[in-house]
């Protein structure tokens, strides 16, 4: 099996990062973050990286005189690293349409939502949870899903559902929903690296040996 080279990019914390660190990072399982970018230089998440021995870089489009400036930066340090797969795991800025277009169907986002519901410009963060409290649904969820010029537009790799309670706040809600984050992140990843993934027309079809598309069995057989 081919190695993965990852590299993972953030805005804050870094709790899917961490859940990435644990069960994915050099542990046999095909493939290594060599890179955690963030385009905020106070971003918890680079101390997790810099704990766990990973290079990282802060890159902020404030940071060079014109896009073309901070695409190139971009393009040059995934380059120069190997990169193989792009994480989105909390990451609050655009990605330059170049690294779309070289990493068309490797890059990979989580969101706070079942995709198509609560998605697109606007909803991020606690605003998502709210929205969801707003309308009054009784299920929610995370949504991992490739990365395209659309904003959460891309074809859907995984999602998994929570029940959202009558007397649920932004806050429990998005305790419940980063817990399956936790869960289904490092599983796209794993299926990735297993290249157990296949787009057919904007959808995922999961390739496993029992020759269908359920996300249960995608588990199985990627021993999780």
């Amino acid at each position: 099996m081919k190695k993965i080279n990852i590299a993972v990019m953030i805005s804050g914390t870094g709790t899917n990062l961490q859940a990435l660190i644990d069960k994915i990072h050099n542990k046999d399982t095909g493939g290594s973050i060599e890179l955690v970018i963030s385009n905020n230089e106070n971003a918890y998440g680079l101390v997790r990286a810099q704990n766990s021995g990973i290079r990282t870089a802060v890159i902020n489009k404030n940071q060079y005189d014109s896009a073309l400036q901070y695409e190139e930066a971009f393009v040059d340090i995934l380059e120069k690293s190997g990169i193989n797969l792009i994480v989105l795991a909390g990451y609050l800025a655009f990605v330059p349409d170049k690294i779309l277009e070289i990493y068309k169907n490797r890059i990979i986002s989580i969101h706070p939502s079942l995709i198509p519901a609560f998605c697109g410009e606007g909803f991020y963060g606690e605003k998502v949870h709210q929205g969801a409290i707003n309308r009054g649904v009784k299920v929610s969820g995370a949504t991992v899903h490739f990365v395209n010029e659309v904003v959460d537009g891309g074809p859907i790799i995984i999602q998994k559902c929570v029940n959202v309670d009558f007397d649920d706040t932004v806050e429990s809600l998005q305790k419940k929903v980063l817990e399956i984050e936790h869960e289904i992140l490092p599983l796209a990843v794993k299926l990735f690296i297993e290249d157990k993934i296949k787009v057919i027309d904007n959808r995922v079809k999961i390739l496993c040996h029992s020759e269908t598309d359920n996300i249960d069995g995608a588990c199985e057989e990627s021993g999780f």
